[in-house]
């Protein structure tokens, strides 16, 4: 909705915007707009993305948190091209939740590399990153023992993603913070992340 022209019309992912102002390229209308960060937390399957989510649900309504697997579901992208659309549909979608003055948090584990490409970006004061991250060993149990997971192939990928988080702070052009989840609840988890979103 935000990026449709009100005078002309325009509907077209090409609006040019500068601070928090927007135009129209095709007939110079401008309008302003809520430019408010935008947050994922992210980390390998197991790690606790989506308990720690519904524990910070709990603790506070300053955010909206949303989780991309939802947007998976409806159409889990199948190459790059709509694994790029899936990126821009999350911005797009947030920039109009945005306008009600409540950033939003993601929760999502892959396609951080494509973030600081996406038209959508445009539209944020910051892109914020926080990777969860924990022991390999404490991975495995989380997917073996928690959810069930007996794919090696899968367990052994989402402890090599954990150890990347682990010991690097960007991927691609996306810098991140990280937050070690081995030990403590969810809830102590969510507490910690509700003061990382504050800072």
């Amino acid at each position: 909705m935000l990026e449709i022209c009100s005078k002309c019309g325009n509907h077209e992912w090409d609006k040019e915007v500068d601070g928090n102002t927007i135009k129209c390229p095709k007939c110079g209308y401008e309008w302003k707009f809520e430019k408010l960060p935008i947050y994922f937390l992210t980390g390998c399957s197991g790690v606790g993305k989506t308990t720690t989510a519904i524990e910070l649900q709990k603790l506070t309504d300053e955010y909206v948190i949303l989780d991309v697997d939802w947007l998976r579901n409806v159409a889990w992208p199948q190459n790059d091209e709509e694994e790029n659309n899936l990126i821009e549909q999350i911005f797009y979608l947030t920039k109009d939740i945005s306008q009600s003055k409540k950033a939003v948090v993601w929760t999502m584990a892959g396609g951080l590399d494509r973030l600081s490409r996406a038209y959508g970006k445009r539209f944020f004061s910051e892109i914020k990153v926080l990777a969860l991250t924990a022991e390999p060993e404490t991975i495995r149990k989380r997917m073996t023992e928690g959810r069930g997971i007996d794919d090696a192939g899968w367990i052994q990928s989402s402890v090599d993603y954990n150890n990347y988080f682990r010991t690097h702070d960007i991927l691609d052009d996306t810098k991140y913070d990280t937050l070690d989840c081995t030990n403590g609840t969810p809830a102590e988890i969510a507490r910690k992340v509700l003061e990382w979103l504050r800072k």
